[in-house]
């Protein structure tokens, strides 16, 4: 994970944001939950540099295994 995200108290508040940016790594997921692109994204952070959102959306798809996903499923149920 080196060289994808920074977290750093003096960086958006500690926000998680991509290395070597100020651009919130919740931003590309806002956008596809918009409904835009990768490459939209990219355009509008130009920042951002498209293997960096590529490894990131990898790394969650990598990170979150079946039963994670029911863990988390079943907390947001509870409320």
């Amino acid at each position: 994970m080196t060289h994808l995200i920074t977290i750093h108290p003096d960086i958006q508040s500690g926000t998680p944001v991509f290395f070597n940016t100020r651009v919130p790594i919740r931003g590309l997921f806002d956008y596809l939950k918009g409904g835009h692109t990768v490459d939209e994204f990219i355009d509008d952070f130009p920042s951002v540099k498209r293997e960096q959102a590529l490894a990131l959306l990898d790394f969650v798809q990598t990170t979150l295994s079946f039963g994670t996903v029911n863990n988390l499923v079943r907390t947001l149920e509870r409320g």
